[in-house]
């Protein structure tokens, strides 16, 4: 995962986690966009359709479907809008006599990001009875980023976490009727994590009352909490690799039928890496000497130093459904289960000695709900649409932060597959995810509150090319 810094005041930065753009695609901060087949349906019965290479991802036991070594790639633009208005934010009430409304300064901002997400996938069928399957892609993602004079600076201003998951597979037709898959996910995670901080309430902080240090912060023109000219910044980088695995298996139920059930295991990532700061110049002698007199005591305040942070990637599991109604109509649905309960906290440790920095996150396990429908206009066209909700593991505004500001999703859905050459298929899709508007009421570890809506929305663009060998 990333990094974020517990000291006496500020420096705090409220979680960002592993992924690639905000008001993300699926629950949390998982990624959804693994084909561009998929997306024209809004990945209805992505567990049961079987009908390229990217099943290696959704279902390996729908590897045994294909019957010549493919490769399949395929990419996906998404543009989000995360559009936040101020509705009373404000710093520490310590600090500022009690003043709560409005106190907190700053000009309201857009934190979506447009991203790019790509994916590769290989079978190769052998033995007559198995293929073998390999996918690459980003399973879990985020990118939003701020400007440094926005209201929540102090909660976060860039994040940004990347995934590589390297997933080979093996699907086994045990007979007409069943096929089984299974495979081990070899994955990467790193996430960048910066944030302002309040360089004079950080200040005032150090002087614990002391009237002639409290002197000293105002001498050094450090009087006033949340002014941005004087903030400091902290950065924060970690990484790791780490292994999982995925089960599926998919039923025949007839020559029009079928079920898919897929599961994805938890993985834990134990990343580690380095959390560095920029103290503003005013500042800087206070930290020195508080720092001379934490020293004796392993801790300290504001200092560069190596971290170590734990976070499990939710399990999920999927019953997916495919039924060909007639020569034209394909009708899909899909259920998936995704157990963000595992996201339970964010606990980062400092080689420097401070202390512990944990984020309570207490998310919820959420559901996908997904239907599907392909319309075969001639041996060369195929027309696909799609519907989707996508339940939000936020569990309320009081955790929800700036880095990840998510919320229940509607998806509607269009795409088409193209026959260019006997061996070769051009995919396209577009989804447009309806999201509701996303109150936040945070207060982080520093007693500064983030209160305001998000107004948001994504638009997603896919291509893809199958080619058969």
């Amino acid at each position: 995962m990333s990094h974020f810094k517990r000291l006496p005041l500020s420096t705090a930065i409220t979680v960002g986690l592993l992924s690639l753009s905000t008001q993300l695609h699926a629950a949390g901060f998982a990624i959804i966009e693994h084909s561009a087949s998929g997306m024209g349906n809004a990945f209805a019965g992505a567990a049961a359709i079987a009908d390229d290479a990217s099943t290696a991802w959704f279902n390996p036991a729908g590897l045994t479907r294909l019957t010549r070594p493919q490769l399949v790639v395929s990419g996906h633009i998404i543009s989000p809008v995360a559009d936040f208005t101020d509705k009373g934010s404000n710093v520490n009430p310590a600090l500022t006599g009690g003043v709560v409304p409005g106190s907190l300064g700053g000009a309201n901002d857009d934190g979506g990001k447009l991203a790019f997400v790509p994916n590769l996938y290989y079978s190769r069928p052998f033995r007559g009875d198995m293929t073998f399957g390999l996918a690459i892609n980003a399973p879990f993602g985020l990118e939003t980023e701020y400007d440094d004079d926005w209201v929540g600076r102090y909660h976060g201003l860039k994040s940004g976490v990347i995934t590589l998951n390297i997933n080979p597979s093996v699907g086994w037709k045990i007979n007409d009727t069943v096929a089984v898959g299974g495979g081990v996910s070899i994955q990467y995670v790193k996430a960048e994590l910066t944030s302002a901080i309040d360089s004079a309430a950080l200040c005032l902080k150090l002087a614990n009352g002391d009237p002639a240090q409290i002197a000293n912060c105002g001498a050094a023109g450090l009087s006033t909490p949340g002014n941005v000219a004087d903030d400091s910044k902290a950065e924060l980088e970690s990484d790791n690799w780490d292994l999982g695995f995925n089960l599926g298996a998919l039923f025949t139920i007839s020559d029009r039928t079928r079920i898919g059930v897929a599961y994805r295991s938890e993985i834990t990532q134990d990343t580690s890496g380095t959390a560095d700061f920029t103290v503003n110049s005013k500042l800087q002698p206070f930290i020195d000497g508080a720092n001379a007199q934490l020293a004796p005591f392993g801790k300290a305040v504001l200092k560069d130093s190596d971290i170590n942070a734990t976070v499990s990637l939710p399990a999920s599991f999927s019953i997916s459904g495919a039924h060909q109604l007639n020569d034209k109509i394909l009708l899909l649905a899909d259920i998936t289960w995704t157990g963000w309960s595992s996201f339970d906290e964010l606990r980062i440790k400092y080689a420097s000695g401070q202390d512990d920095s944990v984020t309570d996150e207490s998310w919820d396990d959420v559901l996908r709900y997904s239907i599907g429908l392909n319309y075969k206009m001639d041996d060369k066209l195929t027309l696909r649409t799609g519907l989707a909700f996508d339940e939000e593991a936020i569990p309320d505004p009081q955790h929800r932060t700036p880095r990840i500001p998510g919320n229940d999703r509607t998806w509607v859905s269009v795409g088409a597959g193209y026959q260019w050459r006997d061996n070769a298929r051009l995919d396209f899709g577009y989804s447009h995810l309806f999201v509701d508007d996303t109150p936040i009421d945070h207060t982080d570890d520093n007693g500064y509150a983030l209160r305001g809506v998000y107004e948001a929305s994504v638009d997603i663009v896919s291509a893809q090319l199958t080619w058969n060998f």
